[in-house]
Parts: C-alpha cells; sequence; structure tokens
C-alpha cells in the first residue's frame, strides 16, 4: 500500500459550484447520449491518490469503484506514475505493427506467461478491442461464423463485441448490422445450487441444428456489469468439458475479473480452467488504455504470418507509455499478492454488508467473491422501479463523499469494486455509510405505499 486513503471531506452540498460549471460546459459540447447530468449529478474528478479522489471543488471522496475497477492498486500508485514518467522521457510513441517498442517486448513475455505454454498475444487499446480479436481469432481458426454468448453479458459496445452483449437497450438500434450468428444461452443465477441446467441448455446447443456454426463460447467468469453475478462451482468446468467435446473454442472475458479482482489472479482459476482465448484490460495498466487476447500457440497459429500487412493492428498498437504502466501494475499486484488480499478482506466487508442489509427491506441480495460485491435492491411491495432505487442510493451516497457505480441488466445493483489496497477501516465505514443510504431508500419505498 503506497498510501494512507482517508475518510471523505465535503464543503457542501455537491457537486458544487465548478462541478456544475464543468457539466454545463461538458453538456455544451457532448453528444447527450455519454454522460449522465442532473442537479446532483455527477461530480468532476481533478486528482486521485490511492482509494480517495478530489473534484474540482476540492472535494474528498473516497472511491469504491476503482474507476470501474482499473486501479486495482489504487489511483495513481508511485510505481506506475514513475514507470509512466520514465518511459515518457525516452519514446511516448512508436510505430505500431511496423517499428515496434521494445517495452513491448516484456510486456508481451510476461502476458503470455498467463496463458497456456507457447501462448500468444494481440494488444489492444480497450476491453472492446481485446474481444473483437477474441472473436476475430476464433473465427480464423475454425471457420466457422458464429458464437454462443450468455444472457447478462456485456463484452463491450464496438460492433463485434456487442454482437456478443446482451442488452436490448444497447443493442436494438444497430441490430441489423451486427453478426447474424449470435446465439445466447441462459447465464446460471447467482446462488443456485449448480448449473445442470444451464449446461445442458449449451450442450444442446452446440450439438443441435446450428451448432456446427459454432466458433466458440464466450462468457465472463463472474458476471460485472450485469449485477455481479457469480455462477455456482462447476460451471467453468463443466463448460470447458463441453466445448472440448463439440470442438468450440472457449473465450473467458476476464477484463474485469482478471488480476486478482476476484480474490484469484484470474476467476477462471478457480476450477483451473485455461480458456482457449483470454480477454484481459482494466486493471492490466493501472489507468492506461490497453488491452490483450491471449490465446494457446495453436489457435493462434490461425492467423498469417505477417508479409507486411497486419490483418489486425491500429495506430497506437502497443503503445510504449501504456506497455510502460501495464508491467509496474501487474509487476504491483504480484508482488503485493493484491489477489489474496482481496479474497481476505473481500470476505470480512461481505460478511459486515450482509449483517447491515438484514435490517433493510430494499436489499435483496448482497453476493461477492473477493473485492467484486453487489448489493441489489427491489421494492418488496413491486411499486418503486429497483432501477430509481439504486439510483437514489447513488445520487446518497455521493452527498456522503463515497463513490459507488449501478449495475445488473435491469439497474438494480450497486456493484462495489474498490481499489484492492483499500484500507480495512474504509471498508468499516463504507458499511455504515450504505446502511444510512439504505435507510433512505427503505423511506422512499415506504412513500410510495
Amino acid at each position: 500500500m503506497h498510501t494512507t486513503s482517508k475518510p471523505p471531506h465535503l464543503d457542501g452540498p455537491v457537486p458544487a459550484r465548478r462541478s456544475k460549471e464543468l457539466a454545463a460546459r461538458l453538456a455544451a459540447v457532448e453528444s447527450p447520449n455519454v454522460t449522465f447530468i442532473s442537479s446532483r449529478f455527477p461530480v468532476f474528478w481533478k486528482r486521485a491518490l490511492g482509494s480517495n479522489v478530489w473534484d474540482a471543488d476540492d472535494n474528498r471522496y473516497v472511491d469504491l469503484t476503482a474507476a470501474f475497477g482499473v486501479a486495482a492498486a489504487g489511483h495513481r500508485h508511485p510505481a506506475v506514475v514513475e514507470a509512466v514518467r520514465a518511459q515518457t522521457e525516452s519514446l511516448v510513441h512508436a510505430m505500431g505493427d511496423v517499428h515496434p517498442p521494445e517495452v513491448r517486448v516484456a510486456l508481451l513475455e510476461r502476458l503470455a506467461g498467463m496463458g497456456p505454454p507457447g501462448a500468444r498475444v494481440v494488444l489492444g487499446t480497450s476491453g472492446s478491442e481485446a474481444v473483437e480479436i477474441a472473436l476475430k481469432t476464433a473465427t480464423l481458426f475454425t471457420g466457422r461464423p458464429g458464437f454462443l454468448a450468455f444472457s447478462g453479458a456485456y463484452h463491450g459496445l464496438t460492433y463485434g463485441a456487442l454482437s456478443v452483449t446482451d442488452r436490448e437497450l444497447f443493442r436494438a438500434p444497430f441490430i441489423a448490422q451486427l453478426n447474424p450468428h449470435v446465439v445466447r444461452s441462459p447465464y446460471p443465477a447467482g446462488g443456485a445450487p449448480d448449473a445442470s441446467v444451464e449446461l445442458g441448455q449449451v450442450e444442446r446447443i452446440l450439438a443441435g441444428p446450428g451448432g456446427e456454426r459454432i466458433a466458440g463460447v464466450i462468457l465472463e467468469p463472474a458476471l460485472g456489469r450485469g449485477g455481479a453475478v457469480f455462477p455456482p462451482a462447476g460451471f467453468l468446468s463443466g463448460l470447458a468439458a463441453i466445448c472440448r467435446k463439440h470442438g468450440v473454442l472457449l473465450v473467458a472475458d476476464e477484463i474485469y475479473t482478471g488480476f486478482g479482482r476476484t480474490g484469484w489472479r484470474l476467476a477462471c482459476d478457480t476450477e483451473g480452467v485455461v480458456p482457449d482465448l483470454l480477454c484481459l484490460g482494466k486493471a492490466m495498466s493501472g489507468g492506461m488504455p490497453i488491452s490483450a487476447c491471449v490465446g494457446s500457440a495453436e489457435v493462434m497459429a490461425a492467423w498469417p504470418r505477417s508479409q507486411g500487412e497486419a490483418m489486425h493492428t491500429s495506430t497506437f498498437l502497443g503503445h510504449p507509455v501504456s506497455c510502460a504502466a501495464a508491467l509496474a501494475a501487474i509487476g504491483l499486484i504480484e508482488e503485493l499478492d493484491l489477489p489474496s488480499r482481496a479474497r481476505d478482506e473481500g470476505e470480512r466487508w461481505l460478511r459486515e454488508l450482509r449483517a447491515m442489509a438484514e435490517a433493510h427491506p430494499v436489499a435483496r441480495d448482497v453476493r461477492g467473491r473477493g473485492l467484486m460485491i453487489g448489493l441489489q435492491l427491489h421494492d418488496p411491495h413491486g411499486r418503486v422501479p429497483p432501477a430509481q432505487i439504486t439510483a437514489r442510493a447513488l445520487v446518497e451516497a455521493l452527498g456522503e463523499g463515497w463513490i459507488l457505480l449501478g449495475g445488473g441488466v435491469t439497474g438494480d445493483v450497486i456493484t462495489l469494486s474498490p481499489a484492492l489496497t483499500i484500507e480495512r477501516d474504509l471498508l468499516h465505514m463504507s458499511v455504515e455509510m450504505l446502511d444510512r443510504v439504505l435507510g433512505t431508500c427503505d423511506e422512499t419505498v415506504r412513500s410510495s405505499c
């Protein structure tokens, strides 16, 4: 841990003056679909350190999201900052697939070690691109156009990734342009005793008419944006066995769950599953834009050797500053054994959260693994939409200086994914805060009766 993060400190109601001014300026120039703006949301970040964020008005917050899970070792860890600084002093940009930077080789070697022996890697810039690389690879290897994806899945919003993402809000306007060879199967419900029904459905799809067109099965080992849903034991290993039986590739999207988030290096490690293709991102760099698709040598050999033109590349492929940050961030996660810390602190925090939630009618479920926890909300009387309750909770927490994220297919989940270095006393304080926030939500529901 590189710093001691502090509790929130607000000088008054938020968003304050500067954030409101910035919101007005943003609204005047940005597409209206990007940033949600109201009188109580958002605040504009100015700086961050550890688990603290300061807004443009110098109010201090505690970030329980690690900025979408990116800041696994905390915001602006000195080792990552120093790696970025040192790299910018020698080389800021190279030539992608033409004349690569030296640092890219070191990162590729590190990432290849996360796959099977002889693994090969393709770097990307975003999680969506890592997924797109995996989809392209599976199609090249099998010669098949189709994929099996799961309900509740979130794999990104670019066209290829969107074809396997599952949510009408994202997909409906563009459905005519998406891969028509994608089929969907139910993701196991959180807390289910087993996944025999869901595995049986996958078996039927792959063995049935059209199964011969499916190149790969893509899944999140635990749903991230889908609401922190964890499949029952045996699902991942059972799915891997079915894929092997039918000659279909297993693609694991660990962009959110990778690098210690669930208490393991990879969420697939819980069942000893080694996917054919592994998508990584977010915590991989501690804050710089970079992602990766790691695959077995056999599968990656489906890409032809370059003759001077790469079939998948980009201007910022293997960006040297992002590569340097990634090497530092991955090193920190290993050196500090952050997966083990996430597992230990997460178990303790989950017990506290569950005990707190018992007193609140709006709390439907509290589930988690490591420092990836979902607090599912509802109106037990069915009058107030769950998404409205969650939105109220996020705003109330922000007003107390705590940054939370909403999640779930219907927006009914508070997703907690703090830095894996967050101090235990802040986790305890967060339970007290959530107790107050859920009390406010309880009152909202009662007043609707």
